[in-house]
């Protein structure tokens, strides 16, 4: 990400999206800045926030997409929110605070699972040996003694009850008696030999245990694991002050798990499915979860991105009654976090300061100007998107690495049917979604969702009569599946 370029950020966001220069622009600025400041010195760095973005556009025209892009890009903690679930303190709902809460729970997973990756590898070693354990279970010998199972995890418990005064007298008494009717030396001799040629036996069966585990051989055999989930750790008081009644239950749903030892439950399963339990249950416990937890806050801190959707919805229009009351209240419990505040996790206390904020909304009722003045002001880049027309459409249709028209053959070649649109079809979906935008609701390139869908619909449904076949999508074919749609209004206004 360092050595990307604000124009290298640009091609990079052509691939997935059409159009909209300017806010790829933005966005691309905004992006590098990051890493820029990152660059300086700490006393310096600190006093250096970040710009956050406005995107201003009617729905469909790739707001979303463009945020999501973003961090992928820069594989940077990334979470979209929608600013209507949020209520004011007091409220029934989500606590805005909840948005970093959840930010620090994606960075969290993201890094664990790249530690996890890293440390893949060398778990293969410690699966194998539980996958002969469950196979052969007491065939691992150690210090004389058969080894548990799974630890207590997986697999069936077997653990020696200590003798009491009684049974250790008696096996003292047996143990006289036999060596009174036996010669020592013949029992010795035979007790040993029969013990080395357990032992050897037992070996060698493990060892073709092994092998054929390595060859593949034995992986639809089933064997029973008995799964445990365990709490990841002791939760804080994140459950008392979460603010919502879904943070207070998942935080009671921990607390009850540490005290009741988690969840177990036998099952039964093949080979394969075992080693991917085992590979994750070896994984968890190698991790280091203080480390991950440091690793995650700082990169939340330094280089996430929250992306409110919708944020039109909360501003105040004229009067102050009645909802804008609480629309009004939503900006202001926002504006802190924006502003830069310390919020309290399970993770630890997570400063807001330099997390990247990115709004978007159609503002087509409200205006920017209704949002109140100290929030407008946490938003200084403003971007407007270009509503979406037939040239982009077509681009739409052919252009990103996941273009509609491509996943649609994808998905229609898994039934060994080859379809292919030509050039005139592409052009005549393309008007026609431009059409029904300037006739209806304008939704964008969702529009095409809902064409591609008609137009595909009797050779996806019949799909398995066509096997083989190639079958041709030009600009006919789409008149004769849209024609009654698209010519009559009231009809397209529901169905289009």
């Amino acid at each position: 990400m360092e050595d990307l370029t604000p124009r290298q950020i640009v091609e990079k966001l052509d691939m997935y999206v059409i159009g909209q220069a300017k806010a790829k622009r933005s966005v691309a600025v905004a992006l590098r800045n990051r890493t820029r400041r990152l660059k300086l010195a700490e006393d310096i760095r600190d006093e250096i926030a970040p710009k956050n973005i406005l995107m201003i556009g009617p729905t469909g025209v790739g707001k979303t997409e463009i945020a999501r892009r973003l961090a992928k890009l820069c594989n940077a903690p990334f979470l979209k929110v929608e600013a209507t679930k949020y209520t004011e303190v007091g409220y029934v709902g989500r606590d805005v605070e909840s948005m970093i809460r959840d930010l620090m729970a994606v960075g969290y997973n993201d890094v664990k699972f790249e530690m996890q990756e890293a440390m893949r590898e060398k778990c293969g070693p410690k699966v194998e040996e539980k996958l002969l354990d469950l196979l052969l279970p007491g065939s691992s010998k150690k210090n004389g003694k058969s080894s548990s199972i799974l630890g207590g995890i997986f697999g069936s418990k077997t653990e020696e009850k200590p003798l009491t005064s009684l049974e250790k007298l008696n096996v003292l008494e047996n143990k006289s008696a036999a060596q009174e009717n036996s010669t020592e030396s013949g029992n010795s001799s035979a007790a040993s030999s029969e013990s080395s040629a357990s032992s050897d036996s037992s070996s060698a069966t493990r060892e073709k245990f092994r092998q054929m585990l390595r060859e593949g051989k034995l992986e639809d055999r089933e064997v029973e694991v008995e799964v445990s989930r365990k709490p990841s750790g002791i939760p804080s008081m994140e459950i008392i002050a979460g603010g919502n009644m879904e943070d207070l239950e998942n935080g009671l749903q921990n607390l009850t798990s540490l005290f009741t030892g988690g969840r177990s439950r036998r099952r039964s399963v093949t080979v394969k499915e075992a080693r991917k339990i085992l590979t994750e249950e070896v994984l968890e416990s190698m991790v280091d979860h203080d480390k991950i937890a440091d690793i995650a806050k700082n990169r939340v801190e330094q280089s996430g991105i929250i992306f409110i959707d919708e944020i039109d919805k909360i501003a105040v229009k004229g009067g102050h009654g009645g909802q804008d009351v609480s629309r009004e209240g939503v900006q202001r419990d926002i504006l802190p976090i924006v502003e830069g505040s310390k919020v309290n996790t399970k993770w630890g206390v997570v400063d807001t300061t330099h997390i990247l904020f990115i709004a978007a909304g159609a503002f087509s009722v409200a205006a920017p100007s209704d949002l109140i003045p100290e929030l407008q002001g946490r938003f200084p880049l403003r971007v407007e998107l270009d509503s979406l027309h037939k040239e982009d459409f077509k681009r739409i249709l052919t252009e990103p690495k996941n273009s509609l028209t491509f996943q649609y053959v994808a998905l229609l070649s898994t039934e060994d049917v080859n379809v292919e649109f030509s050039d005139d079809a592409i052009d005549r979906m393309s008007v026609i979604c431009e059409d029904v935008n300037a006739r209806t609701e304008n939704i964008g390139a969702r529009r095409l969702h809902t064409i591609m869908e008609k137009v595909l619909d009797e050779i996806s449904f019949s799909a398995d009569e066509h096997k083989g076949e190639t079958i041709t999508i030009d600009a006919a074919y789409v008149d004769e599946k849209l024609k009654d749609i698209s010519t009559n209004q009231d009809l397209s206004r529901y169905i289009l």
